[in-house]
């Protein structure tokens, strides 16, 4: 058992699925940063120096600040300005892996066949197929038009 899980866990699509993990726990570690960073911020200041992920609504007594203060006090939360960014940073991880797909798909698209040569022409009295250079059917032993 042993033995075939190494061989399953060295074929190429198993590595290949956990490098694909492992770099799109990166990317979604650099998507999580530009959204939280970077993009939220500045929607913050066009929108009138809103700070999305501190946008919640107490679910129990009292009025807090901040979303710590509200845990410290065991009171719950409904955290909508951290679901926000949460929609951004799923939305900019999926156009982006469309953007990839894509790209992919175009690298990897087949030529177009080009069709062959035809190798056969049909007899033009008893309509046997013949080769091309033949001058004589061999079905009828008509002589053949060009």
């Amino acid at each position: 058992m042993l033995k075939e899980f190494k061989e399953f866990a060295m074929k190429g699509n198993v590595v290949d699925l956990a490098i694909g993990v492992i770099i799109g726990g990166a990317f979604g570690k650099i998507v999580t940063s530009l959204v939280n960073d970077i993009i939220m911020p500045l929607v913050g200041v066009l929108l009138g120096k809103v700070d999305f992920s501190n946008l919640f609504i107490t679910l129990g007594s009292g009025h807090f600040a901040t979303i710590e203060e509200a845990k410290k006090a065991l009171v719950p939360t409904l955290n909508y300005g951290l679901f926000i960014n949460n929609i951004i940073d799923f939305l900019i991880v999926a156009f982006s892996i469309f953007f990839v797909i894509r790209q992919l798909s175009r690298f990897t698209k087949k030529k177009e066949e080009v069709p062959a040569e035809p190798t056969t022409k049909v007899c033009s009295y008893c309509y046997t197929e013949i080769p091309i250079a033949a001058t004589r059917c061999p079905h009828c032993t008509s002589e053949l038009k060009d």
